[in-house]
């Protein structure tokens, strides 16, 4: 057979030649099996390197895992979709649910990593959210064909894909609202209203329903007071929808390093803060920036630049210079998921605004993932630059909740429970600090280049004080 014929096997590989980041089957003895429930389908690719073999086979593979490529899903279809997922990729993927919906839905995350269900010291968090808005299902649709898309790559030896899941742990969140977007989805693409389904089933808009904790920073910019996980409103439970609870414990159990929160109805990539320190007159456009202002304009040009069209400006009768903007500039809100990422916890999140149609028919969805792909990818690599590192005590005891600090940047991250932290820089030389209670600061010198993080390791320097 072609496939056994190891030496023709070889001279074609010499002939087409292997790229960096792709992975010939014939470079491996790897024996793929294309499997589906209720048919007796079984092929095996073992080390083909013809092109067109290959491809045809794990073009196949990938309709198995996807069922029907570029469709909308409700949510059994939806469902469905993940757990065929993890079905495929058992080994390296996890399903949980991290709460139900007002109508009883769960909000199903799916998480990519070579340890499913365990933090490895080391190894940041990522996560990426869809559908907060429920008749902006782009997002929805995209996170499903991505976790697909990791899904196959890694079975098809992609080096790249491979590499991320092995140093990286990857939660996909495709729909925050699911009971909004079944109300949505009833009235379809073509008959969609602007607001029709965007708010939670008692018609709350989720992304205006986070504690408000800018008002408590701009408070604090003027008293000198903290800079980094503020502290929740008493009975703030009370006061926020089933959906946004769900979302601020799983921040809470989970040290999320980077984001990006998927919307729809512009094409932009939007950076903290959403809402402007003058809040003497609602809607002003006022820059808010963050202490992190340069780090976030570079993320949201990382997306917009790899994305096929947003960086060009011209979207949807808007022009955004280089396809970002700041929240605020372009309109203030308050309460929204951005802020309060950055403001709560060690995450940095933007806003991608995806599509000029919030509900687009499912004859575009093919264009927009072949527009997103790259852009999905190389935002969650950005998750891997700045500096990480370990806090140990002098009797190499992790400290867990060490504050890092960096001169310049008025804005804290803290380490895990497991005594490692993860602090996103652009390149550049930086002072670091790491301060616990009980222990004597320690100081540290690191240049960061453009590639991964760096690591910087506060171990045995942490001396306890004494009080």
């Amino acid at each position: 057979t072609v496939c056994g014929r190891r030496q023709r096997a070889r001279e074609s590989r010499r002939k087409t030649g292997s790229k960096k980041g792709q992975e010939h089957a014939g470079s491996r003895q790897h024996v793929w099996c294309v499997k589906k429930r209720n048919t007796s389908v079984c092929m095996c690719l073992c080390g083909c390197t013809l092109p067109w073999l290959r491809a045809a086979l794990l073009g196949l593979m990938g309709l198995l895992v996807s069922g029907s490529d570029f469709q909308h899903h409700r949510y059994e279809a939806m469902v469905q979709a993940l757990f065929a997922v993890q079905s495929e990729c058992p080994y390296i993927t996890r399903i949980y649910s991290i709460g139900r919906s007002v109508e009883g839905r769960h909000l199903y995350v799916l998480e990519f990593s070579d340890q499913p269900g365990t933090h490895e010291a080391l190894e940041p968090e990522f996560k990426y959210v869809g559908n907060m808005h429920g008749n902006e299902v782009l997002g929805r649709e995209l996170l499903i064909k991505f976790s697909q898309f990791l899904c196959e790559e890694y079975r098809a030896g992609n080096q790249r894909i491979t590499r991320l899941i092995h140093d990286t742990r990857i939660h996909i969140l495709p729909s925050m609202n699911p009971d909004g977007y079944e109300v949505a989805a009833r009235q379809g693409p073509e008959f969609n209203g602007y607001l029709v389904g965007r708010g939670n089933a008692r018609e709350i808009d989720l992304n205006r329903n986070f504690p408000d904790l800018n008002a408590l920073m701009y408070y604090y910019e003027k008293n000198k007071g903290r800079n980094h996980h503020l502290p929740l409103p008493d009975n703030w439970e009370q006061q926020v929808e089933p959906e946004t609870l769900a979302v601020i414990k799983w921040m809470q159990n989970y040290n999320f390093i980077l984001s990006a929160n998927l919307h729809g109805g512009a094409v932009v990539a939007n950076y903290p803060f959403d809402k402007s320190r003058d809040s003497r007159i609602r809607g002003r456009t006022t820059y808010a920036a963050t202490a992190d202002d340069k780090l976030f304009r570079q993320l949201a040009r990382t997306y917009s630049y790899a994305h096929s069209w947003m960086h060009k400006g011209w979207n949807c009768g808007d022009f955004f210079e280089e396809g970002i903007t700041n929240g605020a500039s372009w309109y203030s809100l308050s309460k929204g998921m951005q802020d309060f990422n950055y403001l709560y916890s060690n995450c940095f999140e933007i806003t991608l605004e995806l599509s000029c149609d919030k509900f687009p028919p499912a004859s575009a969805l093919q264009r927009e993932w072949l527009g997103n792909r790259e852009a999905l990818v190389l935002y969650l690599e950005q998750v891997h630059h700045g500096i990480k590192g370990m806090v140990y005590d002098e009797n190499n005891n992790p400290i867990g909740n060490a504050e890092i600090s960096v001169a310049g940047i008025h804005h804290d991250v803290t380490s895990g429970v497991d005594g490692d932290y993860f602090r996103l820089l652009l390149p550049g030389t930086y002072t670091v600090t790491a301060s616990a209670q009980g222990y004597m600061p320690y100081t540290s010198t690191v240049t960061v280049g453009p590639a991964e993080a760096i690591q910087v390791c506060f171990c045995g320097g942490m001396h306890k004080t004494g009080l």
